[in-house]
């Protein structure tokens, strides 16, 4: 059965480095993974006051992740945390409260860095934020890419045979890890009624 992932760059750079990885694991995941980006450039700053009137933008992002079977997130690390833009979107995605899109859905979290820590602080972070929004995470293996350019092709494709198979492996435990998660979960949101 194919199932459908949505993907966050939390990267908003032209020639990111993620963007590069987000490819690159799209071409190594297995079949039955069909993939589609979240886009998050175009959300201004949230705030509740937006809440009783989202703007297109924002709808168009609850959306694209309710309409989701499997949430991947593929970001850098800034200041050794969450991109600005990235945690907007997941803010924007989360609310108002009791609509939270991101509930039950199957994520995954990767990140390159040219630092040798790869996105370690971020992914910490962002697992934080994420069990507070009842997104279930796959937790391992985890991946902590130190960008090599001369291990990724600017077309995506994967040079290095090693880190080839380490992502392939990686996008493999995901896929079942999404139908894990998929079998044993119900609808609902964090603040529904009842």
């Amino acid at each position: 059965m194919a199932r459908t992932i949505g993907y966050l760059v939390g990267s908003l750079a032209s020639g990111s480095i993620n963007r590069r990885l987000a490819t690159a694991l799209i071409g190594l995941a297995p079949s039955e993974l069909e993939f589609h980006e979240i886009p998050i450039r175009d959300l201004p700053l949230y705030s509740p006051d937006y809440d009783a009137d989202y703007p297109p933008v924002a709808r168009a992002l609850k959306d694209a992740i309710e309409a989701s079977d499997g949430i991947l997130f593929v970001s850098p690390e800034y200041n050794r945390s969450i991109p600005g833009a990235l945690k907007n979107a997941i803010d924007w995605g989360s609310r108002p409260w009791g609509t939270n899109s991101f509930a039950r859905k199957p994520t995954g979290i990767v990140g390159a860095s040219i630092g040798a820590i790869g996105t370690a602080v971020m992914q910490s972070s962002m697992r934080s934020v994420l069990s507070f929004l009842n997104a279930p995470q796959l937790n391992s293996p985890e991946v902590y890419v130190q960008f090599r350019p001369e291990h990724f092709a600017n077309d995506g494709t994967v040079t290095d045979e090693t880190t080839a198979q380490f992502l392939r492996h990686y996008m493999s435990e995901y896929a079942a890890f999404v139908e894990r998660v998929l079998s044993v979960t119900a609808p609902g949101h964090i603040g529904d009624e009842g």
